[in-house]
């Protein structure tokens, strides 16, 4: 187990980042789920328990922008099938300062792991807790090195209300830490957009390994 990717993520959420030198950081996984690359200004942070050696090999034979090498699909394909592993997307990932008090927005907490957004909470956080509100659901739970994360899902009716952005607020008051985390897929300029109203500022890009 390492550390080392939680120390990175508490500094880059205080807006401290790895330097902007054009190198690769190849650390150990947190835990056994969490494998992947994250890529910020000029530096890219490669978390796996694979061998490091094969990783810098594989990245100085990658045709691509060294700044860009980690996340280039060729590097990505080699890394999964090097693992095992499978990979949604690459997201862009954002943070957001907590706020004190109570949300704005009236919710309720609920228990319901058939929903969606819960199922697939369930597979990639621990700690899951789930509040909802007229047409929307939020989701908090410890992800990626435990760090908080949140995601949220209004419902096509409510769309276009406000309700997003709430919601994404009202993780900054539910947040039981200093910060919370979320990704958003680039392409989902709606996405996008309802988070950083919000108060969540993008601080890199993410691609996670997923086992099994």
């Amino acid at each position: 187990m390492s550390e080392a990717l939680a120390r990175i993520l508490t500094a880059a959420a205080a807006g401290h980042f790895p330097p902007s030198d054009g190198a690769t950081t190849v650390i150990g996984q947190p835990n056994a789920r969490d494998a992947g690359v994250m890529a910020f200004t000029a530096h890219s942070v490669i978390f796996t328990d694979e061998d490091p050696e094969w990783v810098r090999a594989e990245l100085a034979a990658t045709d691509s922008d060294r700044l860009a090498a980690a996340m280039n699909p060729s590097f990505l394909a080699a890394m999964l099938a090097r693992t095992g592993r499978s990979m949604n997307t690459i997201d862009l990932l954002t943070v957001a300062g907590a706020l004190p008090g109570r949300p704005d927005i009236e919710l309720r907490e609920i228990e319901d792991p058939d929903h969606p957004r819960v199922a697939r909470a369930l597979k990639f956080r621990d700690g899951v807790r789930v509040w909802a509100a007229d047409g929307g659901v939020l989701v908090l739970g410890r992800g990626v090195a435990g760090r908080w994360e949140c995601a949220i899902e209004v419902d096509e009716a409510a769309r276009g209300l406000g309700l997003g952005p709430a919601l994404a607020l009202a993780a900054r008051h539910l947040v039981p830490d200093s910060a919370v985390w979320s990704q958003q897929s680039p392409g989902n300029a709606r996405s996008v957009r309802t988070f950083q109203a919000a108060g969540f500022r993008p601080v890199g890009s993410e691609a996670l390994l997923v086992a099994g």
